[in-house]
């Protein structure tokens, strides 16, 4: 055994262990090395660093794969990163600009050389930041969606796609942001609310001195207006449909029409339509043959089509029509609305609606076969709440916009010929047109969505479209971890193309974990400025803190609700454990034996061996059961209170009479169970606290069973059959359960007579149950250490003559003798000047309560403090009455 110093030092032991574990290669995995159990870590993003949410996904990974380690499984868990294509291209461009330079300036092939020189530099960052955290992923198999094995990958599945005609080419309205000049899905256009303005417009009937209102919410996008529309029931505009109406500023003639999308209640009743910048316009110029008008540029400045506001930024376009709408007199009037409107989720940037040709996939039928995969059970959510969200947006999928107009990505595999207009993909790089030979080919410019690489995680990392033993192993996968929001982006998609393309789900289990918020409810983000960073807890407090943290305080599927002061749980815990673990190692004589399986059917086992043996394997089993389950905080619950309470707080104490005695068998036995119970708990504890648990493991000599605790065996549960050889019985641990009430409650009653440590009363115990009894008559002498106790005498008859402190225990009634230990008269002085204050503040809480002004007006959460106040003010006041009576009786 080593020396253990006096206090822990996660900043010397957690790099240490983490340098150990891999030079070792504790976290490879390779094919056939036992039931296989597998993880691909959500690759998060090449431009990311760590925040609280990948410190709670990752430490949930990493608890599982570390469990099953030890269960003997062949645990993988695959690392990576993904490109983020608009992210990155992103961050590049602004490095650029801070150059005076464009990429337009490079090209694209001197851009992309940039980019992956950023790549190279700074894209490790997270990783290493996992590194930190602990997780335990197979380094050694760290994947990247644009390596060659990835690219490949997507490559052939989108060729896949074209050929089944399943990826198709169209003029569709597409989310579209000018700050990236790309396409967006739908999940990638975030709507939130706005507090907008309804315009309401005239516009002029062609002949007439009538005109027709019009609500718009984006009165820049009528420059793009190719008709107005009324309902054809609406009894307002009957006879107008047909007629002419001429768009202000621009006169263009526009045709009114009848369709059944118009709401009558809305506005004015008449919208108008313009299919180039709004979806549902879009289908309503489809029906009734309208050609749409683009008066937009990618950028978000107007076009040429705009007319006299060409150049200009759509809200400064917006601002000057609405002036010359004004001095025309067709501007009637400007309402507040609030409405919601997308934006894009990487820059923020409000979306424009554009039409624009883009690059599909008809997920119609690869939607099928993924509903029934979660309809009939291969595939199950927990909570299980997350499957009807899942199969309700599968149920109305809508077809996949995967072009991109951006320069970072997989660039689309599709060539154009320019001599026989022929257009076909193509898994190489031809270099003539297969239908007519000619050079004069070109490839697509655009490239795919980030989400298209990323959907074929679970089993591109493994090769495929090459078959491997690695894929025949570890597909499907175990268990995905992951946040709601994207549930959408990835998790339904990744079992779309699983299906498609492996002929098989690509896991079998699906945790959604809930999201990290402050203590206010509001989530965590960097641009409100309540986030949390998990680095600096770290720093402050240790990478197994903040882990025991966050799962102790994460209910199943439930937010989590995080502040600084909350991450000293974990520290203080792994302090308590530490100091226990030091203080056995100060009373261990060093003989050797293994805590696994210690002699317990040749030892003399004492009540309070017999609880703590017990408690273990319920405990055992709980953590067991828990993790299964995916209730990971209840599991944490388990061992907090077991470690803490169970064995710190009781087993500690109660050996540290036997330790400063003289029966060396005694001590002997006692050191043993502690060493059963730790070893034990320390494997139960090392999924969630890896660092503590190794640096203990090897300080209390525990390596003789495992050179890491990595590769130890999982913690076996027994039941009270199974202890029976031990000399368990579950009435004696029953017993020490009341016992513990009792001292409790002895403990309840020198608080509140103010006794000093080295002050030990007489006890008296009129036992209540005659079963435990004897028990305890025979266990008095560890009841009065505890307490700590002069004496205790167990009297089934006693009854004071006069007034006694006492209180009610499971086992009996306790009455703890003062006599000779408290100066009765000035007690009482002190008890009345305490029973002074808490009157003088229960006046003060009543006059508060009594009085309406306040009921009235003060928050609810005030009020119900005051109350609360109250209460407890009131029960302190019987205590001390009660107290003083005691005291004039005695």
């Amino acid at each position: 055994m080593t020396e253990m110093a006096k206090t822990y030092d996660p900043k010397q032991v957690e790099p240490r262990w983490y340098r150990h574990w891999r030079e070792q290669g504790l976290f490879e995995a390779g094919a056939g090395q036992g039931d296989p159990a597998c993880i691909v870590i959500p690759p998060p993003n090449v431009t990311g660093i760590l925040h609280m949410g990948h410190a709670l996904n990752n430490t949930i990974q990493d608890v599982l794969i570390r469990w099953w380690r030890m269960q003997g499984r062949a645990a993988l868990w695959v690392p990576g990163t993904d490109h983020a294509g608009i992210a990155t291209q992103n961050v590049v461009e602004r490095k650029l600009h801070k150059e005076g330079k464009t990429r337009e300036d490079l090209g694209r092939e001197r851009f992309l050389e940039e980019v992956w020189k950023w790549k190279d530099q700074y894209g490790g960052t997270i990783v290493n930041q996992l590194k930190q955290l602990g997780a335990s992923c197979d380094w050694s198999r760290e994947r990247f969606t644009m390596d060659e094995g990835l690219s490949r990958a997507v490559t052939e599945v989108f060729c896949r796609l074209f050929e089944k005609n399943l990826i198709y080419r169209g003029h569709y309205i597409i989310n579209w942001c000018p700050r990236c000049r790309t396409a967006l899905s739908d999940e990638e256009s975030e709507h939130r609310p706005v507090n907008g303005k309804l315009y309401h417009l005239r516009y002029p009937i062609k002949g007439s001195k009538k005109r027709l209102r019009v609500a718009t919410t984006r009165p820049e996008t009528m420059l793009g207006d190719v008709a107005l529309a009324v309902n054809p029931r609406d009894e307002r505009y009957e006879g107008l449909v047909g007629q002419t109406v001429l768009l202000p500023v621009l006169n263009r003639e526009l045709r009114i029409i009848a369709d059944d999308f118009v709401d009558p209640e809305f506005g004015t009743g008449v919208v108008k339509v313009t299919p180039a910048h709004d979806p549902n316009d879009f289908e309503m110029g489809v029906r009734h043959e309208l050609e749409p008008i683009d008066v937009m540029e990618d950028d978000g400045t107007m076009a040429e089509t705009a007319g006299p506001y060409a150049g200009m930024d759509r809200f400064a376009c917006r601002e000057q029509l609405l002036k010359d709408l004004e001095e025309q007199n067709l501007l009637e009037k400007v309402e507040e609305h609030d409405h919601s409107i997308g934006h894009c989720y990487r820059c923020d940037t409000m979306v424009e609606p554009r039409l624009s040709p883009q690059w599909f996939v008809r997920m119609k039928p690869l939607a099928r076969p993924a509903i029934e995969a979660v309809k009939d059970g291969r595939i199950k959510f927990t909570p299980e709440r997350w499957t009807r969200v899942y199969l309700d947006w599968m149920t109305n999928i809508r077809d996949w916009c995967i072009s991109r107009q951006i320069w970072w990505g997989h660039r689309i595999p599709v060539f154009y010929c320019d001599d026989c207009d022929h257009v076909w993909a193509d898994r190489g790089t031809p270099e003539v047109c297969p239908k007519c030979a000619s050079g004069a080919i070109r490839q697509d410019p655009d490239v795919l969505d980030t989400w298209f690489s990323s959907w074929l995680w679970p089993f591109s990392v493994f090769g495929w479209p090459e078959e491997s033993r690695d894929l025949e192993q570890f597909y499907p996968t175990d268990t995905l971890v992951t946040a709601s929001e994207i549930i959408f982006f990835w998790v339904a998609r990744m079992i779309m193309s699983g299906l498609e393309f492996m002929d098989d789900i690509p896991f079998r289990r699906v945790y959604i974990h809930g999201t990290v918020r402050d203590d206010d409810g509001v989530k965590m983000s960097k641009s409100l400025g309540n986030s949390i960073d998990p680095l600096d807890i770290i720093d402050r407090y240790s990478a197994d803190a903040l882990r025991f943290s966050l799962i102790m305080l994460t209910a199943t599927g439930q937010d989590v609700y995080l502040s600084d002061e909350k991450f000293e749980i974990g520290r203080n815990f792994g302090t308590k454990i530490w100091n226990a673990a030091r203080f056995m190692k100060m009373n261990d004589d060093g003989a050797a034996f293994d805590p696994r399986r210690p002699p317990f059917d040749e030892m003399a086992l004492e009540p309070d061996d017999q609880h703590i043996i017990a408690r273990l394997n319920e405990t055992i089993a709980s953590v067991s059961e828990n993790l299964e389950r995916f209730r990971f905080n209840d599991a944490a619950l388990s061992l907090y209170d077991f470690l803490w309470h169970n064995f710190c707080d009781w087993y500690v104490e109660y050996s540290k009479s036997v330790f400063y005695g003289e029966d060396e068998q005694r001590k002997q036995d006692v050191i043993r169970v502690m060493h059963y119970v730790l070893c034990a708990s320390l494997r139960l504890l090392h999924p969630i606290m890896p660092f503590l648990t190794e640096e203990l493991w090897h300080a209390m000599g525990y390596t003789a069973m495992s050179s890491s605790i990595m590769t130890a065996e999982w913690p076996e549960s027994f039941g009270y059959e199974e202890m029976k050889p031990w000399g368990v019985r579950r009435a004696t641990v029953e017993y020490v359960e009341a016992k513990h009430d009792l001292i409790r409650v002895g403990r309840t009653l020198r608080a509140d007579y103010d006794l000093k440590p080295k002050q030990r009363p007489a006890f008296r115990v009129r036992p209540s149950q005659e079963r435990f009894a004897d028990m305890l008559h025979e266990d008095r002498g560890s009841v009065a250490d505890l307490l700590p106790a002069a004496e205790v005498v167990v009297d089934r008859e006693f009854h004071p003559e006069s007034a006694m402190p006492s209180g009610i225990s499971r086992l009996g009634t306790v009455y703890m003798s003062i006599e000779g230990l408290v100066d009765v008269e000035a007690e009482i002085q002190k008890l009345h000047k305490q029973l002074e204050t808490v009157e003088q503040g229960l006046t003060a809480v009543n006059r508060k309560l009594e009085n309406e002004n306040f009921l009235n007006k003060a928050p609810r959460e005030v009020v119900d403090t005051q109350k609360q106040r109250k209460s407890e003010l009131q029960e302190k006041s019987r205590k001390l009455k009660r107290l003083i009576g005691t005291l004039r009786n005695a």
